[in-house]
């Protein structure tokens, strides 16, 4: 059994719902009564305020099980003891709370002195030193968002428009006190560190055996003397692992321009493979093509076939050979960047090049001979 039920109610969930069930509904609740949302309904605005200190309480433990087992009066009193038994009225509650502007009213008394008629607000009481005083409303919901609370469902572009993409508060409204956390936790955000990509042609033969890079690049940077900026030239060496692929990302930290801030880009080369005059690449895989005109494929042929280090091969076909006809070389493509004693296959791939205009002669001469 709880104390009372009244922050329970205005979330609509049950005194046995979990952290979860709570942020939903939380969730749920400040959606569809923003003031953001609802411009035209001051109501709206009062019930945003009631769901969101509710949510303040029960989504913290501590301040949770003190509501459930003495009551939202006693939180706000600090705990320095709890309440007697029957003392309904204005008297058993701390001073300053009486017609502040505040989300509930009327919540029942702890020990059954009939219903008490009083509004609690963010200021802080008057008698009840030590005891729990509200945050503003709008900054619980933009707490709500930083710690995940716009990442529960498929609306999430809405809340994003109540605070700006970026869950940060609308500021203050009047009669309403940021408690000292709050003030804290509401530093100016750390400037974001943005990354700059850059192309890295490499060759075939560069990726194969692997290579050291020596980049000179030009970058920003702020003079702490004048306060103005300047070019500097940085120097970057990059190893170049053998069987790096095309899309891998050499990464430097802080070394781009210096930003408004002081923060200093990241920069990111991506491997890009220049177009080789006799491989292409597929995956840890070599591929070339050998032509052969339509008197070779029928009769016989003979080629040599390089490797990408430099060694070379014979092959030899005595005919008929058909167009698409493939002959693999194990362990003779790129090596695997991760276990480079591990290598690809080199595949050779043959394409027939038909003549473009027959004779009648000729066309009778193959029809006798095939």
């Amino acid at each position: 059994m709880v104390a009372e039920t009244k922050l329970y109610d205005a979330l609509s969930v049950s005194p046995t719902a979990n952290q979860d069930e709570i942020k939903k509904a939380y969730r749920k609740a400040a959606l569809k009564n923003h003031p953001d949302k609802n411009k035209d309904d001051p109501s709206a605005g009062e019930k945003f305020k009631e769901v969101s200190q509710a949510y303040e309480i029960l989504s913290d433990p501590e301040k949770r099980k003190v509501y459930d087992d003495y009551g939202l009066e006693f939180l706000l009193r600090g705990g320095a003891e709890a309440p007697p038994p029957g003392s309904g009225g204005p008297g058993g509650m701390p001073s300053g709370f009486v017609g502040m502007p505040g989300g509930f009213s009327g919540i029942p008394s702890m020990g059954g002195g009939g219903t008490r008629s009083f509004h609690f607000s963010t200021g802080s009481p008057g008698g009840g030193s030590g005891g729990f005083s509200f945050s503003n409303p709008d900054n619980i919901f933009a707490d709500f968002l930083k710690q995940g609370g716009a990442g529960m469902g498929d609306d999430d572009d809405i809340f994003a428009q109540f605070t700006g993409g970026g869950g940060r508060s609308r500021g203050g409204r009047p009669g309403y006190r940021d408690s000292p956390n709050e003030r804290r936790r509401r530093r100016a955000p750390t400037p974001e560190v943005t990354t700059v990509e850059k192309p890295l042609e490499l060759t075939l033969e560069d990726l194969f055996t692997g290579t050291h890079k020596k980049m000179k690049i030009k970058r920003k940077t702020y003079d702490d003397g004048s306060g103005k900026r300047k070019m500097e030239d940085k120097i970057l060496d990059m190893d170049i692992k053998p069987g790096y692929k095309a899309g891998t990302k050499i990464k430097f930290k802080g070394v781009g321009d210096q930003e408004e801030g002081g923060t200093t880009q990241d920069l990111h080369f991506i491997v890009k493979e220049k177009k080789h005059p006799t491989f292409t690449r597929e995956d840890d895989n070599l591929r070339m093509y050998v032509e052969l005109d339509l008197k070779e494929a029928l009769t016989g042929w003979t080629r040599t076939i390089p490797t990408i280090d430099g060694k070379k091969f014979t092959l030899s076909k005595g005919g008929p050979t058909g167009p698409g006809y493939t002959e693999t070389y194990p362990h003779q493509g790129m090596p695997n960047s991760k276990k480079p004693t591990e290598r690809g296959d080199m595949i050779v791939e043959v394409k027939v090049k038909f003549p473009t205009s027959l004779t009648l002669a000729q066309k009778t001469h193959l029809k006798d001979i095939l």
